[in-house]
């Protein structure tokens, strides 16, 4: 059995985790990966805005920002709902809220700001470029252009 992690009023337990990380780069392209675990281990416990080394999840050279993400439901996280939890919040016009008119709030339920177990999508902002691209075919359209 794992021993829990304490983050925020609530235990995580480190299990198989896997993640869809989407990487967004300053040319407005996206890249995919799927990470299994143990380089999934390194995100339990980043927040909305965490600066992450690409070293220690398998791009060398690259610094990542964690921008956000979605839980297993596809509920977005936000910034501003504290923890690795679920919580049905009172919001306007925002992250993961669709309003036509003004004035108008809505409950909704969001993701928290902290990366959790429940969390399946993780989406980063690339700062700093290494040597490798980050897919292998992008290094193939490199090399025929």
């Amino acid at each position: 059995i794992d021993t829990p992690t304490f983050i925020k009023g609530v235990f995580i337990f480190k299990t198989m985790a896997e993640f869809k990380l989407v990487m967004s780069t300053k040319d407005g392209k996206s890249h995919q990966k799927e990470i299994k675990s143990p380089e999934s281990d390194y995100f339990f416990g980043k927040k909305i805005g965490d600066k992450i080394s690409g070293d220690s999840i398998g791009f060398a050279g690259y610094e990542f920002e964690l921008r956000g993400g979605s839980d297993s439901s596809g509920f977005p996280m936000r910034f501003d709902v504290v923890g690795p939890v679920r919580k049905k919040i009172l919001a306007a016009r925002s992250i993961g809220v669709k309003i036509k008119a003004r004035g108008l709030r809505v409950r909704k339920s969001v993701a928290g700001n902290t990366v959790g177990q429940n969390i399946a999508q993780i989406n980063l902002k690339v700062l700093k470029e290494g040597k490798e691209p980050l897919t292998p075919a992008q290094a193939s359209e490199e090399v025929a252009a």
